[in-house]
């Protein structure tokens, strides 16, 4: 870490190095984010870690007033090593919940000791040290936001009983659970229902995000309302809702969930985390990509533009599919036919009432009763048969170059589509379906191979110049009405002045 710039960047208390890294305080062993409005330390007394994880095992205790745990997702977290940025994503899921060190190793095809040095190279801590932060963090939150009973607290956040919570709690903050609750919770929430708040480095293009999701949200599904998103979940069997909309008081989406057991919550809230990227880093990628004359004037309008992600990779694979020359309106009507006609029936919430069909209710539905050509509703049967299979997976285990391969071996998914279910389902920044023909003109029409060329200068961002290049292609026809009515009326000449030629202003 470049010490210099740390100094730079705490001094400031820019809320854009929030999360990149963390400062810790030997005379007081507590550690802080680059925003804590605490009094700055003396210089000789700090120390900058990578990670909080890091920070942790070197000694240091979060800071209760800025709450470390509250902080954007930090970009060493993703690391800087393919194999440490999946182990990362294993152990956001639950892999050391379940099982040890070793076993995580072996799924990833490398030994427990090769896997600790990696971690403590890119990351800063173990993976042992990772895990437990996450879950002490997650806790933390879930006392300060929501009025979950302290022992429900433990489950959700992945401790095995209250016991292990307590000393766990004790040993990070000092303190006691119930000590360290902030608010009062004289009323309780409604029963199954939990808010939190998602922290992320702005800025954020959130209209271009939401204007995204809605013209694809899958009606009985997902339903976009005020700026507010909103959808039915499935883990385990059990079913629910989540909502998400932006803060109005801080950089940050709020995040309701409705669901019948709160031990999926850390499930949840990493998979809404990685739906609205918000563990993006946008000062790095728009130094990337806004040098370029290209992408830069689309990025001037939209700083911060975000790749959406999507709740469930099979779902997005199959929305993918459908959409497959035909338009972004047409799939969406279809989708939506597909899910009331197979998918699973739920009380209805925010108008919502299906859950999106499983690959096992879809392995041999009649899918062409909805309207789908039988072509493209035989490659949906035989992508759904192969996920049951486990030949297709969405993992975090498997690399998304493995993953893409698999899903072009099946007939009727070609490169386009693998790269699309790529950028969105499975959060690859480098995804680009350069046969995208949109993409094309929006380069001064050339052909896929040449685009392919160019947009090596935009790695390893590539995801987020196909959605810049969107977003300028969706703008265009606005700009060219708009300049047409700017232009096309000018100032009435006198009398007897001369008339200026007429202005084309198609």
């Amino acid at each position: 870490m470049d010490r210099l710039a740390c100094d730079r960047a705490r001094l400031s208390r820019d809320a854009r190095f929030d999360g990149r890294f963390f400062i810790a305080v030997t005379t007081t062993r507590i550690y802080c984010r680059p925003i804590c409005p605490a009094r700055s330390p003396n210089a000789e007394n700090i120390r900058y870690y990578p990670t909080a994880a890091a920070a942790e095992a070197a000694g240091f205790r979060p800071c209760l007033r800025c709450r470390p745990e509250a902080s954007p997702g930090t970009p060493a977290w993703l690391g800087t090593s393919g194999l440490v940025s999946r182990a990362l994503r294993l152990i956001s899921e639950g892999a050391l919940d379940r099982d040890g060190v070793d076993a995580l190793s072996e799924r990833l095809g490398i030994t427990a000791r090769h896997l600790r040095r990696l971690f403590l190279q890119h990351v800063g801590a173990s993976p042992l040290d990772v895990a437990l932060t996450r879950r002490v963090h997650f806790a933390k939150r879930l006392l300060d936001e929501t009025g979950l009973p302290v022992a429900q607290v433990a489950f959700a956040a992945g401790f095995g009983s209250l016991r292990s919570l307590n000393a766990q709690i004790q040993r990070t903050y000092s303190r006691t659970p119930t000590e360290l609750r902030r608010k009062h919770w004289g009323a309780q929430e409604p029963r199954e229902s939990y808010r939190l708040s998602l922290a992320y480095r702005p800025p954020f293009d959130w209209d271009a995000l939401i204007a995204f999701l809605s013209a694809r949200a899958t009606p009985g599904v997902e339903s976009v309302a005020d700026s507010w998103y909103r959808r039915t979940i499935a883990i385990d069997g059990k079913t629910g809702t989540i909502q998400v909309g932006p803060s109005s008081s801080k950089p940050g989406v709020e995040l309701e969930v409705r669901f019948p057991d709160s031990r999926a919550l850390l499930v949840i809230v990493e998979r809404v985390r990685r739906m609205f990227d918000l563990g993006a880093d946008p000062a790095v990628i728009d130094a990337q990509l806004g040098g370029d004359l290209l992408l830069g004037r689309i990025l001037k309008r939209h700083p911060g533009i975000r790749t959406p992600g999507a709740w469930d990779g099979f779902e997005l694979s199959v929305r993918a599919i459908l959409g497959q020359q035909v338009s972004v309106a047409a799939a969406t009507t279809i989708a939506g036919r597909l899910a009331k006609r197979f998918g699973s029936a739920v009380d209805a919430t925010y108008g919502l009432d299906r859950i999106f069909p499983t690959p096992e209710q879809l392995a041999t539905a009649p899918i062409e009763e909805v309207g789908v050509i039988a072509a493209r509703a035989e490659t949906i049967r035989t992508l759904a048969r192969a996920v049951c299979a486990g030949s297709v997976t969405f993992s975090t285990m498997s690399s998304a170059e493995n993953i893409t391969a698999a899903l072009q071996a099946l007939p009727g998914i070609g490169p386009w589509t693998a790269q699309y279910i790529a950028m969105r389902a499975l959060g690859e920044p480098d995804a680009f379906p350069s046969g995208d023909l949109v993409l094309q003109r929006m380069a001064g029409g050339c052909s896929a191979r040449e685009l392919e060329r160019r947009s090596e200068q935009w790695r390893p961002w590539r995801a987020y110049a196909v959605m810049l290049l969107w977003q300028g292609a969706k703008e265009e026809p606005i700009q060219r009405r708009t300049h047409a009515t700017s232009t096309a009326a000018p100032p009435r000449p006198a009398r007897h002045a001369r008339r200026a030629p007429a202005i084309d202003a198609r």
